[in-house]
């Protein structure tokens, strides 16, 4: 066990007994059924991760009412024909070694689903902070109707075979709702101007989980020890009722933070809050308890984990997103293979923001295999090709990771003299450095297998003429573009990309022209060096949304450094120390100016594919060489191309 022997030790629970510390907490995938049953992709989702041996799989949330859930194929267990399905999870991580808990939950106000319905409720008829919509008030009797509702979801969790149940009262979701001050204003015995009066639901829903799971069935309940939000409850206010809990039921408690109308994101942490971070208040939680606790915030690192559990902070360490980062970090670990483990860059493309903006069911950004396990290719290919890759960002190393995996002959091109593409660029600006660690470890990756790499070497006609490729990947990535601005040719004029890599050295007063997340990044970088910025945006609006986590803290920090924000302003000259604009039809001037950075954003680079098309070659165009977009979108393409090959 070596250094991690405390976070590999076992623990026991009631009747459950753990084989390590280490939990998968609960992840939405949006992988269930539209009726809410258990999918084939749901199992193929949890087994995966239930190979990398964590002591404890919580699922995803899982509904106890039909007017509580945050859309139709959320997971179901208000009615006994959900057992079934749910017995299928749980057997698939009892086939793979790992205790499995259910999550049982009810979502209250936040759900856009049900208040565009008009079936939300909640405590009180408050607006819901994300969503807008107001929910309906909750009648005594739907209280006391959810509180069973609860009861009998937990009871089917035993019924199906899970090891425990665990209660969400996280995140703003109806628990929370019923906590806090902001959202419970309700005058009966199920309000109150202590957190501890505002608990009675909570606590009566642990009373009814513990009276229909039996004595020797362990329950856990996930709580927001402190709300993160103006006028919300505090760590110290959390510790008044977690004794209640106990007494009335709960063996185990983990220890999250935030709802949904926290600001920062906190309840997705990016890579501004370190590894760790909330782990001060697990430690308040076990400062007035006995039971365990478990401890969560953008742990990617098992040795940090095992000196939580070390010092007493905490009994167990949860590793949400690391776990679709890659499913065997504790394996890898365990043997000493520390240096293989992709670790989650927490940008949140795949997971948290494409479902909150409604583009699909769960993803990784940097691991094609997550959410798709189902057409994941195991191999070997039954028909091993000669595939050349052209250009080494995030599709093109996807791409080459992936056809070597499946046994293809592989060669990667790319005619700079280091690999990474884009990411070296967006490495650079203020907490993105993660990026560049994992396009590090990706390249390690790549240098260690059998992929041969030609640097400093661009693909021509006559290369592929003379080498005959079977196939060839086209990721060529993008280059910037050049809007058509009087005075773009004067001397004091750069561009993103020259400041980002130091060729150009910033300026005083800058003014940046783009508001994308290009522009804004290097009005970051600039800001951060104590430049005076204006971006300046076409758009009535910035394409870097505020409700992202790190949308939210690159427009705080630009607001806090004094930058100036102006959309819906077309840059119309360049002059001398000046900037010369329109906005709403208005003339406009920015002075003065001794700096001029072009961010407008890219265009694709895929001149090969006419090449391609003219020798009769097969290929595919992928990533930012066939439209400028994430990390997510490059890698998922890399990955596919390889994987739809017949």
């Amino acid at each position: 066990m070596g250094t991690l022997r405390n976070i590999l030790s076992p623990l026991k629970i009631k009747s459950m007994e753990i084989s390590n510390r280490v939990v998968m907490p609960p992840m939405g995938t949006n992988l269930g059924r539209k009726d809410g049953t258990v999918s084939d992709e749901n199992i193929a989702y949890l087994t995966r991760r239930a190979q990398g041996k964590p002591g404890l799989i919580i699922t995803e949330i899982t509904g106890v009412h039909p007017d509580g859930v945050v859309g139709p194929n959320q997971i179901g267990a208000y009615d006994d024909r959900f057992i079934p399905g749910l017995k299928k999870m749980a057997d698939a991580a009892h086939k793979e070694g790992c205790k499995i808990a259910m999550q049982i939950h009810h979502t209250g106000r936040e759900s856009l689903y049900l208040l565009v319905k008009g079936r939300a409720m909640a405590p009180s008829p408050i607006p819901s902070i994300v969503f807008k919509g107001n929910p309906r008030e909750m009648t005594l009797d739907e209280i006391q109707e959810m509180i069973i509702c609860f009861g009998q979801a937990a009871r089917r969790a035993r019924e199906a075979g899970y090891d425990a149940v665990e209660i969400h009262g996280a995140h703003g979701y109806l628990l929370t709702q019923f906590l806090s001050a902001i959202t419970n204003q309700r005058s009966d015995r199920y309000g109150g101007a202590t957190l501890k009066e505002r608990s009675r639901f909570v606590l009566e829903v642990i009373a009814e989980v513990r009276r229909q799971v039996g004595e020797d069935y362990p329950v856990s309940i996930r709580l927001s020890a402190q709300e993160f939000i103006k006028g919300g409850y505090s760590g110290d206010d959390m510790q008044t009722i977690i004794p209640d809990m106990v007494k009335a039921g709960a063996d185990l408690i983990h220890a999250s933070f935030g709802t949904h109308g926290s600001p920062g994101g906190i309840t997705q942490a990016t890579g501004e809050y370190a590894p760790g971070f909330n782990v001060w208040l697990a430690k308040k939680i076990k400062d007035v308890t006995a039971v365990p606790v478990i401890a969560v915030g953008r742990f990617t690192d098992p040795a940090a984990a095992d000196e939580v559990i070390a010092r007493g902070d905490a009994d167990l360490v949860a590793f949400g997103r690391q776990f679709l980062a890659d499913p065997d970090f504790l394996i890898k670990a365990g043997a000493g293979r520390t240096a293989d483990i992709r670790q989650c860059i927490a940008c949140n493309q795949g997971c948290i923001e494409r479902e909150m903006l409604g583009e699909g069911n769960i993803r990784c950004s940097i691991n094609p295999e997550t959410g798709q396990e189902t057409i994941y290719p195991e191999g070997p290919s039954a028909a091993p090709r000669n595939i050349w890759v052209v250009g080494s960002g995030p599709a093109g190393l996807i791409a080459a990771s992936e056809a070597c995996r499946l046994g293809h002959k592989v060669t990667l091109f790319e005619k700079k003299e280091i690999l990474g593409g884009q990411i070296r660029y967006a490495q650079v600006p203020p907490h993105k450095e993660i990026y560049g660690q994992w396009i590090d470890w990706q390249i390690g990756q790549i240098e260690k297998s059998k992929v041969a790499i030609r640097k400093e070497t661009e693909v021509t006609e006559v290369l592929l003429t003379d080498g005959k490729p079977d196939y060839v990947i086209v990721a060529t990535g993008g280059e910037k573009m050049v809007p058509p601005i009087t005075g773009i040719n004067q001397p004091f004029v750069c561009d993103a990309w020259q400041i980002l890599d130091g060729r150009v050295a910033p300026g005083k007063n800058v003014v940046v022209i783009g508001g994308g997340l290009i522009g804004m990044e290097v009005a970051d970088f600039l800001s951060e060096k104590g430049v005076k910025v204006t971006l300046v945006e076409m758009l009535q609006r910035s394409p870097v949304l505020k409700i992202t986590s790190h949308g939210y803290m690159l427009h705080n920090r630009l607001r806090e450094k004094g930058c100036r924000l102006m959309f819906g302003v077309e840059v119309k000259t360049i002059g001398d120390a000046c900037v010369e604009c329109n906005a709403d039809s208005e003339a406009s001037t920015i002075s003065p100016v001794d700096q001029v950075v072009i961010a407008v954003g890219m265009k694709p680079v895929n001149a090969l594919q006419g090449v391609l098309e003219k020798l009769g070659i097969g290929f595919a165009v992928v990533g930012d060489a066939r439209t400028p977009r994430r990390i997510i979108e490059a890698v998922e393409e890399g990955a596919r191309a390889v994987w739809d090959l017949k």
